[in-house]
């Protein structure tokens, strides 16, 4: 049938050029984009698969971040465990040297290295942030992704607690020192090594804490005083040893605590000390009650009688390097008896100095004998020969290389951890970067357009096009047949 009113051909024409142009429209927007779908409408099940996918692609490459971030920060930890390693061989160095009773050195020199690389242990501790209580002596979590469970998702390195920090006191280092050995006045048995504690409280001038030192330093015997300013609130450990070193270390002594954390003096030379009475409830003492006393042990010591009496005198010391005499006028004080002695024996090796609790007490570094002419000052009972060391000069640098020894262990298992820490964390960005892979391939083969196929689709859809076109031209000149028809 030949109509007029409705073209069929046209509209079939029109149709297909529509379908026509819809395709390759798609086609160039695939093309293009380079992706099959580009909307929900094109395959919106594919879609909510491949936004999985590429959200947990998203997640993986924020985990190798955070992860390499994590072995960057282990790497820093690392290298400071290392430095300190390196701090800990000299500590070792200068405590074998001490340790030697053959060293004839100062081993005052020794312990003010030995106590300056305790501070930098600190210090370095500190820098790292692997001091106790520092912010990375904890549990460190670093999150990867990759997992259906936070936990399977993240890589833990435990530096938590004492057993991973590493500044001197957490190492079992605080206390030691490389000096002869040091003494711990009668009757004391307060610790003060407790972390926060504070010491020698109240009123300034009224509740301080003083010790008197009787030494033989510097070509003579002196008497001394060192003294602990007391304030409302206390002062801490390392300031009180802070205070009392600047007063100590020039006569050649040394404040520190002993491996019980009780306070005690050291030096090679000759001295007594004794803490100069009892303060007031609440001030927390350094010492004991009820104070205390005590003579340099790690030297050989002879004490006269605890109150000195004038009286003609001739003593005799006798060392393994020589021997002297010694004449104490009859009306001597003591004060010019032990300056008439040390005059003499200073030579072997031998010092007078007042004694703990009165008198005078030689000592010396080397066993001696002393003989006395006549009953008098001198006369004790067993006074001819030295006592031997009760705590030899060797033996805070023998405990020091133990306290060394536990602490490059200690050290060794805090590195152990930092390393293992390193290459889970290497192994975890091993995973990630697989998984990304592989996410990133299932989320390409749902989204990703085929250039190929599209590429061959271009050329379909222009020349179907162009037919449609060509085509509709014809159907819509075909009614032009009806003139002929009127002719």
């Amino acid at each position: 049938m030949i109509s007029l009113q409705t073209n069929v051909a046209s509209l079939q024409a029109q149709h297909n050029l529509n379908a026509d142009n819809k395709f390759q429209g798609k086609t160039i927007e695939q093309l293009t984009s380079g992706y099959r779908i580009n909307s929900s409408g094109d395959d919106a099940a594919g879609l909510a698969v491949a936004n999985g996918y590429r959200s947990n692609v998203a997640e993986l490459t924020q985990g190798v971040a955070n992860a390499n971030d994590g072995v960057s920060q282990l790497q820093i930890l690392d290298g400071g465990l290392s430095n300190i390693s390196t701090i800990l061989d000299r500590l070792k160095t200068l405590a074998t040297q001490s340790a030697s009773a053959t060293f004839t050195g100062s081993r005052a020199t020794l312990n003010q290295e030995y106590s300056q690389l305790i501070t930098e242990i600190n210090r370095q501790a500190a820098n790292i942030n692997l001091n106790a209580g520092g912010s990375f002596n904890t549990l460190l979590s670093v999150y990867t992704g990759g997992a259906t469970t936070a936990g399977n998702a993240t890589i833990s390195v435990d530096l938590s607690g004492a057993r991973s920090a590493v500044d001197a006191t957490s190492l079992g280092l605080g206390t030691t020192n490389v000096l002869a050995g040091g003494v711990v006045l009668s009757g004391n048995t307060t610790r003060i090594d407790a972390p926060g504690g504070a010491f020698v409280k109240g009123s300034a001038g009224t509740d301080d804490q003083t010790f008197t030192f009787n030494v033989f330093a510097n070509g003579s015997a002196q008497t001394i005083t060192a003294t602990i300013a007391a304030s409302a609130g206390g002062t801490s450990l390392s300031n009180v040893l802070s205070s009392l070193n600047g007063q100590l270390n020039k006569y050649g002594l040394e404040a520190g605590t002993d491996n019980n954390g009780l306070l005690q003096f050291s030096g090679a030379s000759a001295f007594s000390v004794k803490d100069n009475g009892t303060l007031a409830a609440g001030t927390a003492l350094l010492t004991g009650p009820t104070g205390g006393s005590a003579e340099n042990t790690s030297n050989y010591i002879v004490d006269g009688q605890a109150v000195y009496a004038t009286g003609a005198q001739t003593l005799k010391f006798q060392t393994s390097s020589g021997s002297t005499t010694v004449v104490i006028g009859a009306s001597d004080s003591e004060a010019v008896a032990i300056t008439e002695i040390n005059a003499k024996t200073s030579g072997l090796g031998v010092y007078a100095v007042v004694g703990q609790n009165g008198g005078i007490s030689f000592q010396g570094t080397n066993s001696f004998s002393v003989n006395a002419s006549a009953a008098g000052a001198f006369a004790a009972a067993g006074f001819n020969t030295s006592a031997a060391q009760s705590s030899g000069a060797t033996s805070n640098a023998t405990s020091a290389i133990a306290a060394i020894d536990t602490a490059i262990q200690t050290l060794g298992l805090v590195q152990g951890r930092v390393g293992a820490g390193e290459n889970l964390l290497q192994y975890s960005i091993n995973l990630a970067q697989s998984q990304i892979s592989s996410f990133s391939a299932a989320e390409s083969q749902i989204r990703d357009a085929d250039v190929a196929a599209q590429a061959a689709n271009l050329t379909k859809a222009q020349v179907l096009t162009q037919t449609s076109v060509a085509a509709l031209a014809q159907a819509n000149s075909a009614p032009q047949a009806v003139l002929k028809l009127l002719q």
